[in-house]
């Protein structure tokens, strides 16, 4: 049968096999996308038949937007690039981050609805969207301040606020208003306050941390760019089935268009196109030995996490996981980096999930070095988890219960804790009791109160 499709281009298996390799390829190059190599990848997406897996390309570059916020700025650059030769491209990556907004708005999905506006405030830096679409969700968010609202508004700010300065200046000091104004309410907690305050002091220093466009993405010639206005409550055509695989009467003539299409984007030339691939090739592998040379801008520990976070949700269950952990190469002194992801990935969750537990139990029982840096990240945590929101707080704290619970660390860790006024802070408190209740509930009251009666543990309290 394959034999057959692999000649019929009109045929349904063809089509299929075709669609795969297309799905495959895009999200390939899509997840290894960066600044050093974005100019080399864009050749190679636009190689792609990207009118026909513009869905494919959309749902790749947000889901691996959403994995590596930092990265942010890295796709939205590439979104802006793709969107000035195909701009329903760029439309449709747009249309579905303002439905995926609404949505998670809806559901109270914060981790959500950061990502999305987060990517949105990079398509109104890179004028792929207008910046009504920003001011738009700045006043939905205000409108009836919340905690969770007020915090996601703070963070898109910090990323378009540049933007909206230099572009929309009296829209933004009306903004910004509206910020005192929910300051002066006292409505919201002490803690969002202070993020509103930080925000002020971020205004004042004129976005140094948080540029419009970083370098070295500025990549797109202002005659040459398409900005969709796209407004916040419009209806949207999400068009969800380009995601889905579709038979194409017209699937031949279709192709020689796109290939019609791709020779006016990349060029004439098969020849100069192969040999700057190989030198493109070269400057890759150079790059890298540099890289390994000295890395002084942290992306090789930017790429580890990414990793390690795709890794961990993409496993099916704990000893997939650990599996495949074990498999990534890490560097002397990077264990404690895996240890931390794992504990940041469990805070992220809605609610606690015992697989990471497991995760982090089966890691200290396989050596040594790894029971270490879940004490060394006990200590760590423990010091700094006044940093951490509630739902955070207490997905680590349930996290640390169950490692002391099966014995996965020594229980001498617990003196690192220290009961009384001076030395703990309310959130810590609430870490300890949370960390007590899970021990608890895992171990009963009896045979903990028994463990707290051991050598081990006075020796450690």
């Amino acid at each position: 049968m394959q034999a057959a499709a692999a000649t019929d281009k009109s045929s349904q298996e063809y089509q299929r096999l075709s669609w795969d390799a297309l799905r495959k390829s895009i999200t390939g190059i899509v997840n290894r996308v960066n600044i050093a190599n974005i100019k080399q990848v864009v050749p190679e997406l636009f190689s792609e038949n990207l009118i026909r897996g513009r869905g494919l390309f959309a749902r790749s570059v947000m889901k691996a937007q959403a994995a590596s916020l930092p990265f942010t700025p890295v796709f939205a650059a590439l979104v802006a690039i793709i969107n000035t030769k195909l701009p329903q491209v760029g439309e449709l990556v747009l249309i579905r981050l303002i439905s995926q907004f609404r949505r998670a708005f809806k559901r109270n999905d914060k981790t959500v609805c950061h990502s999305s506006t987060t990517f949105i405030a990079h398509l109104v830096n890179q004028a792929v969207a207008h910046e009504i679409i920003a001011l738009e969700t700045l006043i939905f968010l205000l409108e009836r301040p919340t905690d969770d609202s007020i915090e996601i508004a703070v963070g898109f700010m910090r990323e378009v606020g540049a933007f909206l300065a230099e572009n929309s200046p009296k829209a933004n000091a009306l903004v910004f208003d509206r910020f005192r104004d929910v300051l002066n309410e006292g409505t919201i907690s002490h803690r969002v306050q202070y993020m509103i305050e930080v925000l002020m002091q971020v205004r004042k220093d004129k976005y140094k941390d948080n540029p419009v466009i970083p370098e070295g993405l500025d990549l797109v010639e202002e005659e040459e760019q398409i900005t969709h206005h796209i407004r916040l409550e419009e209806e949207l055509q999400v068009q969800e089935g380009l995601n889905i695989f579709k038979c194409d009467a017209s699937y031949v003539e279709n192709e020689e268009k796109y290939k019609a299409i791709k020779a006016e984007i990349l060029g004439e030339g098969s020849e100069d196109e192969s040999g700057s691939a190989e030198s493109s090739e070269e400057e890759e592998e150079e790059a890298e030995e540099q890289e390994d040379i000295l890395d002084r801008t942290g992306t090789n520990l930017v790429n580890l996490r990414r990793m390690i976070y795709l890794t961990i949700m993409n496993a099916l269950n704990y000893e997939e996981a650990v599996h495949k952990l074990l498999k990534i190469q890490l560097k002397e002194g990077e264990e404690i980096e895996l240890i931390n992801m794992i504990i940041e990935c469990c805070s992220q969750e809605r609610s606690y999930s015992s697989f990471y537990g497991l995760v982090g139990e089966r890691f200290s029982r396989l050596n040594r070095v790894w029971m270490e840096c879940i004490e060394q990240a006990f200590s760590g945590y423990y010091h700094t988890i006044h940093r951490y929101e509630t739902n955070r707080l207490r997905n680590i704290a349930r996290f640390f219960g169950h490692m002391f619970a099966n014995d996965a660390i020594s229980w001498t860790n617990l003196g690192t804790i220290k009961m009384n006024e001076d030395d703990t802070t309310s959130s810590s408190r609430i870490f300890i009791k949370i960390m007590m209740q899970e021990m608890m509930e895992s171990m009963g009251l009896k045979t903990l109160a028994e463990r707290f009666k051991d050598e081990e543990s006075k020796g450690g309290m």
